[in-house]
């Protein structure tokens, strides 16, 4: 496997100073992250909020990239937040834009959720396991089951093979990999493997969202979404 592949925070640190050193700060940090800053954000926080975060939960944010979530949860969530991610210009961009002293927001430089176990109400991966391995996929889902409470909730999205619209995300890491451009790394998830590795979380698959369902009336994430549950 190259060695690109395998440092994901090195090419998301690259990623970044790329987009600071062409465009303003702000735009840079929308753009980041994908942009659509607001209306992403939106679509997020109806996801959660629809699949049970309530106002006064424990809500862990990982891969928080520069607050896209974060920013529009800060006036809906009264509870604990933590929101983690590689890179620390968008941390420190989330944390300031939120502006929610008693919120935590860490950089991490590895796979692994900074909580004591049993804590959080729901974990949440937005535009996350899409970036990593399957084997680093599941061990940070390890990791959201260890600091779940037990009746807590994960929420993730992902690409899939079986949407249309993913495949343009496949054919353009395709001319990137032919023509030697280093991106963050694009992988797909299907369905099928997730229930496989629900059960050997001792989870259950509550829902699969496609990525082109709106539940929210600013419209579809584009990824595909998946819960999952405590079997009890």
């Amino acid at each position: 496997m190259p060695e690109r592949k395998a440092n994901l925070k090195r090419a998301y640190e690259q990623w970044v100073a790329q987009w600071k050193g062409e465009r303003p700060l702000d735009q840079a940090m929308h753009l980041a992250v994908g942009g659509e800053f607001e209306t992403m954000g939106a679509i997020e926080l109806d996801i959660v909020k629809h699949f049970g975060l309530g106002s006064t939960d424990y809500l862990i944010d990982v891969g928080c990239g520069s607050g896209r979530l974060a920013k529009p949860l800060s006036s809906y969530l009264k509870g604990r937040y933590l929101g983690i991610d590689v890179v620390p210009d968008l941390v420190d961009y989330a944390s300031r834009i939120t502006a929610r002293p008693d919120w935590r927001f860490k950089v991490v430089d590895h796979i692994g959720i900074p909580e004591q176990d049993g804590r959080a109400d729901m974990v949440c991966f937005f535009s996350v396991l899409t970036h990593l391995l399957h084997e680093q996929g599941y061990w940070y889902l390890q990791e959201a089951r260890r600091v779940l409470k037990p009746q807590g909730k994960i929420v993730f999205s992902f690409l899939e093979f079986t949407q249309p619209a993913h495949w343009a995300v496949f054919d353009a890491a395709l001319h990137n990999e032919k023509h030697g451009i280093e991106t963050p790394l694009n992988v797909f998830i299907e369905r099928s493997a997730i229930t496989v590795w629900a059960e050997h979380l001792d989870m259950q698959v509550e829902r699969f969202l496609a990525g082109s369902e709106a539940i929210s009336e600013a419209g579809a994430l584009g990824q595909s979404v998946c819960v999952l549950s405590s079997r009890s």
